[in-house]
């Protein structure tokens, strides 16, 4: 059977997992033309591109808000290195992009990490990069998400909120400062 794991190893291809989410999808249906549920086949040489202009993106994003071309995904492998990464690009001039917490001008562009929450306008999508060894192609997979991608990340940044009310403790500490000005008026 070694045979046979060798020719499946072969086979596998790096996946990009990608959860899309829209306050608005179930009125605007912006995901519409979006092939949920299926992993797609990208070729190595190709730039995955998510946007507004059918003709260029092979994701499109059916809403008048996003640009003609939003983002694209360039699948590389690092040098000197078996390891595939995938390299996110801004291609929107109106349009800030953010991975995490790092946000994105007109063409900046940064490796995507394995796990990461991409946002532009109304817009999250989290990414999930599921490794795989084949250089001649990758896939993606997209997923719909019902419920805001970021409320589970936002939830532990609200848990701080309770300190800043106790921070109201740090205030008397100011009321010193009166008396400090006392010291050197004395």
């Amino acid at each position: 059977t070694s045979s046979f794991e060798e020719a499946e190893t072969e086979e596998t291809a790096t996946c990009l997992h990608m959860t899309f989410y829209h306050p608005c999808q179930q009125d605007k249906m912006m995901f519409r033309c979006l092939n949920f549920c299926r992993r797609e086949q990208v070729r190595a040489d190709e730039t995955a591109k998510f946007g507004r202009d059918s003709k260029v993106c092979h994701y499109n994003l059916m809403d008048t808000r996003v640009s003609r071309i939003q983002f694209s995904l360039q699948f590389y492998r690092k040098l000197n290195s078996s390891e595939f990464c995938f390299e996110i690009k801004n291609m929107s001039k109106k349009t800030k992009l953010t991975v995490d917490q790092t946000e994105l001008g007109y063409l900046n562009k940064i490796d995507l990490p394995w796990k990461c929450i991409i946002c532009f306008g109304d817009y999250q999508i989290l990414a999930e990069v599921q490794e795989g060894e084949s250089v001649d192609y990758f896939e993606t997979h997209l997923h719909l998400a019902e419920v805001p991608i970021l409320q589970e990340r936002c939830l532990p940044s609200l848990q701080p909120t309770p300190e800043n009310g106790t921070s109201s403790s740090l205030f008397p500490s100011q009321g010193k400062s009166p008396i400090e000005i006392d010291e050197n008026e004395s």
